[in-house]
């Protein structure tokens, strides 16, 4: 455990980004969790109906190419422009290629059927993690590991506190994933032969419910907190300090997943759920270039559950609200 773990009192990065700075980026975007960058700057996001955007570069054109049905999670590409998303009312992994056919890459592993698929990060030899968070709460959340031919096992049995985002670090030794009830990042080694060795926690005091996270180039991470419209900056030694925070919820509201982009791939791109579109964040700071690979899957069709996933919606903002009476 890093001695920075147990931080006493929240301080201020020196270079801490105003909210009000936040561009607005894309439109009629249905209240997105998900967000991830392609190799061409393409910026792609999800829907709470399972509707999946592709937004051009400059933010000026958004499209609708797919909807599943459900509610739409994280999302990741795989080298080949593959979109996988996570999606939680119908509890399945996704793939959806760039002409918007729809195909259903996992649902269950083994015996074990996917209860809330959050989130999914590609390693470079095109093994797909996917965080499952369990019941929020609940304390019973598990990762899986998918190999590059689409086999899944479990590579973290937990229990976890609602894993959520996740990403690799630059020597790919390591998981880093969010457990959103514990405020914290746990990291996970990966040991040579795939499987999972020992875990630390290597941030905490994260408040509240933090949601999603990305490497920058020198090893920092960004860790969005959607509980009180946050994003912290946490350092490789794991110091925790308050990057940009929005009180007046107009700006970065309910922040969720992020990911980096633009043309000099120096740009933070947020997930907002409470919002019709994305947040941009001028950074300047490059991001660590992400991992994709391909992987293969079998079509399907599947037709949207509107009820259920308002039903889901609503849950979600109390989960919101809870977090921010709890600060």
């Amino acid at each position: 455990m890093n001695s920075s773990s147990t931080p006493t009192e929240l301080r201020i990065h020196p270079e801490a980004y105003p909210a009000e700075k936040v561009i607005p980026f894309g439109t009629d975007i249905d209240h997105s969790e998900g967000v991830a960058v392609g190799p061409d700057r393409t910026v792609y996001a999800g829907g709470e109906l399972g509707q999946v955007y592709r937004i051009s570069p400059d933010g000026k054109h958004t499209e609708e190419i797919a909807c599943t049905g459900g509610f739409s999670l994280g999302i990741t590409l795989d080298r080949d422009d593959n979109i996988y998303v996570c999606n939680l009312s119908l509890r399945t992994v996704f793939k959806i290629d760039q002409q918007g056919n729809i195909n259903r890459f996992a649902e269950r592993v083994g015996h074990r059927d996917l209860v809330t698929p959050n989130y999914s990060v590609f390693d470079s030899e095109g093994n797909l993690y996917v965080t499952d968070s369990g019941q929020f709460k609940g304390n019973n959340g598990l990762i899986y590991r998918f190999s590059p031919s689409g086999q899944g096992s479990v590579f973290h049995a937990g229990p976890l506190a609602f894993p959520n985002g996740a990403t690799l670090n630059a020597a790919e030794d390591a998981l880093y994933v969010i457990e959103s009830n514990k405020d914290c990042v746990t990291r996970i080694e990966i040991k040579s032969d795939g499987t999972a060795g020992d875990e630390s926690m290597f941030c905490n005091g994260l408040a509240h419910v933090p949601d999603g996270l990305a490497f920058d180039a020198n090893g920092n991470m960004y860790v969005s907190c959607y509980g009180l419209n946050r994003i912290y900056h946490v350092d490789p030694q794991g110091q925790v300090t308050l990057f940009c925070e929005d009180l007046e919820n107009a700006y970065l509201c309910t922040p969720t997943n992020v990911a980096f982009g633009g043309e000099n791939y120096d740009q933070l791109f947020v997930g907002l759920l409470g919002t019709r579109n994305l947040g941009w964040i001028e950074l300047n700071q490059p991001g660590m270039l992400p991992r994709t690979a391909s992987t293969r899957s079998v079509r399907v069709e599947t037709r949207p559950n509107r009820r259920n996933d308002r039903a889901v919606w609503l849950e979600l903002m109390v989960i919101i609200r809870s977090a921010r009476q709890a600060a």
